[in-house]
């Protein structure tokens, strides 16, 4: 049976992964992720960012989403294997604590900022596993 820094981490790695998985899910079915506005929609998918007119701010805002929750999923398929089929070298890496717990903290902070209450709380509660999972490996 995994010890409990494992089981904490991995725990706060499957939210992450969970959310990330829904988000992709919602950024391709149905309109949960689609402006209210239908003619805002109508405008975004004619108009074309100032960087390029290689796309247009539909197709990148879908690109967007469908990144964010590639890197939201690759965190937890990767921290929650580590943490329990690799803990000695999770466990044993600061560079991967860290880089872990800069990835919630800088999620956690976008979340405040920018999004809504759900992706911000999971987020939150992902990184206070995360932290406890720390104090417990340090203990």
């Amino acid at each position: 049976m995994p010890a409990l820094p494992s089981l904490l981490l991995a725990a706060g790695a499957a939210i992450v992964l969970c959310l990330g998985t829904a988000h992709l899910w919602l950024t391709f079915r149905g309109t949960a992720l689609h402006p209210r506005d239908e003619s805002l929609t109508a405008r975004m998918r004619e108009v074309t960012p100032r960087l390029t007119r290689q796309t247009t701010m539909w197709r990148a805002w879908v690109g967007f989403n469908a990144s964010h929750s590639f890197g939201a999923m690759l965190f937890g398929l990767t921290w929650g294997y580590l943490a329990l089929a690799q803990p000695a070298v999770l466990f044993g890496s600061p560079f991967l604590l860290g880089l872990g717990l800069s990835l919630l903290v800088g999620y956690a902070v976008l979340g405040w900022r920018y999004w809504f209450s759900i992706p911000f709380r999971g987020i939150a509660l992902a990184a206070a596993l995360y932290v406890a999972a720390l104090i417990a490996a340090a203990a």
